[in-house]
């Protein structure tokens, strides 16, 4: 799950979190119309601490979406590409939801409350576009309700994340039984909340949805108890080198409405023996053509770093693809990036050049995840 950052021209908004974030000193910088930590003590000891112990991120700015009603699962079913028809009470699935030509609207999490009950979650620079899609599909056929200006979200992530929950009294001992993609109904701090163990850093850990009034609370006893795990708030940096040694899509920069979920690497999210979902045919028909360029995960070999936006080059210096995200990974010692090149370059193992302002940069394919969790851990 992702989001994009666009400063807006707009005053912006504050989460409920925000005196939390001053008085721990955090770095406040605009983020998809918010006013957001970009980070503490440091984005590598940030990092480290999702890595080793455990992070907590503010992640307030989200969408959340509520569609009930008798026809609520058929609505979200036919706006996204993956299959929400197999999900049981108390389950979610990552997904895409696209338009007619199969390009990406924005990448959710659609969790399932009950047979008529689903909450969406949505990135912030999306809301508005979401909320009209999911809005005018629900008409006549189920309640539709945007709940996220109600909403507070808390993203506990790392190796020691149930250990601290453990810690919080309630129904935090008992969380560890939660099976990935699997959420439930508790009570953590004396806080009611409702507990999902999903996240977007590579790491197991939880991601906790309570009212807003609440989450100033249960963002401090959180830290207070974490503090002997090792516990660090984290911002807005870390989550993008966290991410982005897991692979993990950000909105806006792999995936948007000029890329189709195929040729992001998300075809596992695209099931197309559903009878019918938004973008099916464009997406059957680009399938069937063949995709004439791939996502890829890279590592620099040269000296320098790969960014955003950079240039992508074949051999001959010829200008072929371009880096939607590049940085140093502190868990690797290594630069990586994510980019687009044509499929006949996207086999691991093949060689090209970043063009890092003007300075041909030697990089090549590697297989991704760059960084995946070892079992057990």
């Amino acid at each position: 799950m992702s989001d994009e950052s666009n400063a807006s021209q707009t005053p912006l908004q504050q989460t409920v979190l925000h005196s939390e974030h001053k008085a721990l000193g955090g770095r406040l910088v605009p983020f998809a119309g918010y006013e957001m930590p970009v980070q503490y003590a440091g984005v590598v000891k940030e990092h480290q601490a999702v890595r080793t112990a455990a992070g907590l991120f503010d992640v307030c700015h989200m969408g959340e979406l509520v569609l009930s009603g008798e026809y609520a699962a058929q609505v979200v079913d036919y706006l996204v590409t993956n299959d929400c028809s197999r999900l049981q009470d108390g389950q979610a699935l990552y997904t895409c939801c696209c338009n007619e030509d199969g390009k990406v609207l924005d990448d959710l999490i659609v969790y399932k409350a009950a047979r008529d009950r689903f909450l969406i979650v949505c990135n912030a620079s999306n809301r508005e576009k979401i909320v009209g899609v999911f809005k005018k599909a629900a008409e006549n056929h189920c309640d539709f309700e945007d709940v996220s200006d109600k909403t507070a979200l808390l993203a506990l992530q790392g190796p020691k994340a149930f250990e601290i929950l453990a810690r919080c009294g309630g129904d935090g001992p008992s969380l560890s039984q939660l099976r990935p993609f699997s959420f439930t109904d508790g009570i953590l701090c004396n806080v009611r909340a409702t507990i999902a163990r999903t996240g977007y850093t590579g790491e197991d850990g939880v991601e906790i949805f309570c009212d807003l009034a609440d989450a100033p609370s249960l963002w401090r006893q959180l830290l207070e108890i974490g503090r002997e795990f090792g516990i660090e708030p984290c911002g807005l940096a870390c989550r993008d080198t966290l991410r982005l040694e897991a692979r993990l899509s950000l909105y806006g920069n792999e995936i948007d409405e000029t890329t189709n979920p195929l040729e992001a690497g998300l075809g596992w999210v695209v099931k197309f023996e559903k009878e019918m979902f938004v973008g099916k045919e464009a997406l059957k028909a680009a399938k069937e053509a063949g995709l004439t360029r791939r996502l890829v995960g890279f590592e620099v070999t040269g000296k320098g770093i790969a960014r955003h936006g950079y240039p992508l080059q074949d051999k001959d210096g010829n200008v072929v693809g371009i880096c939607t995200s590049g940085s140093p990974a502190p868990t690797l010692s290594k630069n990586i990036g994510l980019g687009y090149l044509p499929a006949a370059l996207a086999e691991v193992g093949t060689e090209f050049f970043v063009d890092c302002r003007g300075k041909a940069i030697a990089a090549i394919v590697v297989k991704t995840p760059f960084y995946k969790r070892s079992k057990g851990n």
